[in-house]
């Protein structure tokens, strides 16, 4: 088992690296300029960053037919390539919000229902589902927490499952976990 985390130039790339390692899958950060062709995982964590305009190549890697996870700004590169929007969200920084996860079904954040704390920043957001997308994740202060694709195996979350102001993010690795297996 390998799942690889983009790096898009984030505060907390290195905390999402650290997270599956401490679950022991094997891992590695690799640039966003990494040619497809090179990527040997069983799956992809986007990490976050701070402008969409520096997400490199993700969008080429969400074509691999390896389950992507998306987090913060990869959920926002996940959305734009497959035609949902994504704009300011109206609370800019970082604070700690509750999500309510509206499909207990869902194989990436169900087992979190029916809510959970979390720590997002919500400077940018996905403000319109892409086709096909199910919305899986939604607060009082923005309406697209969680996404998921279970079709395509591509999933979203808002927030930041790596650091320890997110009460279940460890849960929610090893739900992605049990997706690339």
């Amino acid at each position: 088992m390998r799942i690889d985390v983009v790096d898009n130039h984030g505060q907390f790339t290195h905390l999402e690296g650290r997270a599956l390692r401490d679950m022991g899958i094997d891992t590695e950060t690799i640039d966003n300029e990494t040619p497809p062709g090179e990527i040997d995982a069983d799956g992809l964590v986007l990490s976050g960053g701070p402008d969409i305009d520096r997400a490199g190549r993700c969008d080429e890697y969400l074509d691999l037919g390896i389950p992507v996870l998306g987090i913060c700004l990869g959920m926002q590169v996940i959305a734009d390539e497959f035609g949902g929007s994504v704009g300011s969200g109206d609370y800019g920084g970082y604070a700690d919000v509750t999500v309510e996860i509206v499909d207990e079904s869902d194989p990436l954040v169900g087992s979190l229902a029916p809510e959970t704390r979390v720590w997002a920043s919500h400077g940018d957001e996905v403000k319109e589902l892409p086709e096909g997308f199910s919305l899986t994740g939604r607060s009082d202060i923005c309406g697209i927490e969680a996404m998921s694709h279970q079709g395509r195996d591509l999933y979203g979350v808002q927030w930041h499952p790596e650091v320890a102001h997110t009460e279940e993010g460890e849960e929610v690795f090893e739900n992605f976990r049990s997706i690339c297996e």
